[in-house]
């Protein structure tokens, strides 16, 4: 087999795993976040990814659900200060997030201030760390070149980040399978990929498990993950 084809998927639980169900929009009133919380319940999806506003009442609504919650910081834009990320994301975790999805300094990055974004991802990563979460970097790939993508790509890896992630899904595009390959080739083992914008059907699903993407944010998560069962029950019929 070529190693750089992946297995297939063969469970539900494994595509179930790979989904954040996203409940980021600004616009989702208290009700359609709470039902977006039933749907991450229901299909036992991998996390669920909350605006911060919306943690604590979430972590009360998925309790004993087995779903870990997660939130943003630094989010959509990238261009609050350290401090300002490093404050946001230690307060979601106190309230309980596990999982914090943060937008790196898009404005530095370009600038080619590396040393400020590995400061800012060494200090974030040691911050979730401590409290054992876990930290997805948000590059926004729309906006970068592929030199500065494999830069980003390495300070990850170098600052202990535990995920590299596309975009926040607010960007001119989002996920492309290019982007998806170009990041798992140049971020070490210990770092997955997340693949967000753009993944609405289960066959994008697949294609970006294939690309080298190890979850993906998701808003389709009921139509993906129906169409998941009732492939799996052919297949096994």
């Amino acid at each position: 087999m070529d190693p750089d084809v992946r297995p297939p998927l063969a469970s539900y639980e494994a595509l179930a795993k790979m989904i954040d169900h996203s409940l980021l929009r600004p616009e989702l009133s208290d009700e359609q976040v709470l039902e977006g919380c039933r749907v991450a319940r229901q299909y036992n999806v991998a996390s669920v990814t909350v605006r911060p506003s919306d943690v604590d009442a979430v972590l009360r609504w998925l309790e004993g659900s087995g779903v870990p919650v997660g939130s943003v910081a630094g989010f959509p834009h990238g261009s609050t200060t350290t401090a300002a990320k490093l404050y946001e994301a230690r307060d979601l975790l106190r309230r309980g997030a596990r999982e914090i999805d943060m937008v790196l300094n898009i404005g530095k990055l370009i600038s080619r201030q590396f040393q400020y974004v590995e400061m800012e991802l060494a200090q974030m990563a040691e911050a979730c760390h401590d409290a054992g979460a876990i930290l997805k970097v948000i590059f926004e790939n729309a906006y970068l070149t592929d030199e500065l993508k494999i830069v980003a790509c390495k300070i990850a890896t170098h600052t202990g980040c535990d995920f590299v992630k596309t975009s926040t899904g607010f960007a001119p595009t989002g996920a492309t399978l290019e982007d998806l390959r170009l990041m798992r080739a140049h971020s070490g083992p210990n770092v997955r990929v997340k693949a967000a914008g753009g993944v609405r059907t289960l066959e994008r699903a697949i294609e970006v498990y294939q690309a080298g993407c190890d979850r993906f944010g998701a808003t389709a998560t009921i139509a993906i993950l129906e169409d998941w069962k009732a492939r799996l029950a052919k297949e096994n019929s």
